[in-house]
């Protein structure tokens, strides 16, 4: 695992160092509430160990990256959803914000095509 960035939300949410709302956890990821959901479901998957973005967890740890698509999957079973939309956005250019990989798992209203 990837040492933690003493700077980082995501870690310190891992880390128990900030609460959040955990709906589910593996061994190596973290699933918990988005503080501000733009659905009514609106889940973030995220891995415990530390990389900046989508496709530094795909390259580092090809396994828990996958993981992070199951847990997303069990997340929206057990949410209930009828269908779900999974994003990563991955660079400050698309609108990622905190730089720890993180998935929104995002369902529970129509959601437009093409988003943004």
């Amino acid at each position: 695992m990837s040492a933690a960035d003493p700077d980082c939300l995501f870690c310190k949410i891992v880390a128990g160092e900030i609460p959040g709302d955990t709906v589910r956890e593996t061994d190596r990821v973290l699933a918990f509430r988005d503080v501000n959901p733009q659905a009514p479901t609106h889940v973030l998957v995220v891995p415990k160990a530390h990389h900046e973005n989508a496709a530094a967890s795909a390259a580092a740890d090809p396994d828990g990256f996958a993981e992070l698509f199951t847990v997303a999957a069990a997340v929206a079973r057990d949410e209930g959803l009828p269908g779900h939309r999974a994003v990563f956005n991955t660079g400050a250019a698309v609108g990622q914000t905190v730089f720890h990989t993180h998935l929104h798992v995002i369902g529970g209203r129509d959601l437009a095509w093409p988003p943004g």
